[in-house]
């Protein structure tokens, strides 16, 4: 199963913003800022990573349920993507 284009351009930026708020975090960590901050963000990033995530098996999941009976086994891609849920729960 293929992500669309529109759901890979949104990931892209999501993950894009978490590549900047993990160098946000390296930085402060270097610059030995309070761990209370360097722990707020690192949330921040988890929280953004995980979105990411669940936008590619939430696409995956319409896709499955609005294919047409074309002799796919959707029963497996539904299994396939709840596994992929479950593995960022």
């Amino acid at each position: 199963m293929q992500i669309e284009g529109d759901t890979v351009g949104d990931v892209v930026r999501r993950l894009r913003r978490a590549e900047g708020q993990i160098r946000g975090v390296i930085a402060m960590l270097e610059d030995g800022r309070d761990c209370a901050d360097v722990v707020t963000q690192l949330a921040a990033v988890s929280r953004a990573l995980d979105r990411a995530g669940f936008k590619i098996v939430a696409s995956g999941l319409q896709q499955c349920m609005s294919a047409k009976n074309d002799g796919s086994d959707q029963a497996a891609d539904i299994a396939q993507m709840e596994k992929l849920f479950m593995s960022l729960a």
